[in-house]
């Protein structure tokens, strides 16, 4: 997922430099979103200084190597200022593993292989609903606080899906397709007889 918007909106506060941006990061986020890749960050910040969205000047320190600070520019202000006044579509679609496998296991036709799917599916959303709500909790942030609710809500609405597909494939008679009959392969061609 790109964060490229996410640093320019750090740099409008004020310069920075690539540890305190990833601190910075991870402090707005919360905890849900994990660790920043420093190695990731820096990319971000070498595209947007070719794109022209920031600037940096190295600082010589005495003992440690010279630090890069950014700051943000015109263009990279204009930038920010378009992709907060539009909206945000779904990064992925909804183009997604768990709704592959359902097609898959209902396409087997065995309804045990569906109960599986959906039980392992509950079980994993089940948990971490818990440790969101655990995460939030011990939020003091109203931010990020407001974050691990948003997160919360999408594990729900997961939730609803794993429900709604029980509903329509293992509690509603002849809803499952029935498995296609694979014929035998063709013989390979040194196995078919001579003719005579």
């Amino acid at each position: 997922m790109p964060i490229h918007h996410a640093v320019l909106s750090l740099l409008s506060q004020g310069p920075s430099y690539g540890y305190e941006l990833k601190g910075a990061f991870e402090a707005a986020v919360g905890p849900q979103w994990g660790p920043l890749n420093i190695g990731h960050l820096y990319q971000i910040l070498d595209r947007l200084s070719r794109d022209g969205m920031v600037v940096s000047q190295r600082h010589a320190q005495t003992i440690k190597p010279d630090r890069v600070v950014y700051e943000i520019t015109d263009a990279g202000l204009a930038e920010l200022e378009r992709w907060l006044g539009e909206a945000s579509p779904r990064s992925g679609g909804f183009r997604d593993d768990f709704f592959l496998k359902v097609t898959a296991a209902a396409r087997s036709g065995d309804s045990e292989t569906v109960r599986t799917v959906l039980a392992q599916q509950r079980t994993y959303l089940m948990r971490e609903l818990r440790n969101l709500d655990g995460l939030r909790r011990k939020a003091t942030d109203p931010v990020v606080t407001l974050l691990l609710s948003a997160a919360s809500r999408h594990v729900e609405a997961d939730l609803a899906f794993v429900e709604d597909a029980d509903r329509a494939l293992l509690r509603t008679e002849g809803a499952l397709p029935v498995a296609p009959v694979r014929s035998a392969p063709a013989p390979a061609v040194g196995d078919l007889p001579a003719s005579a």
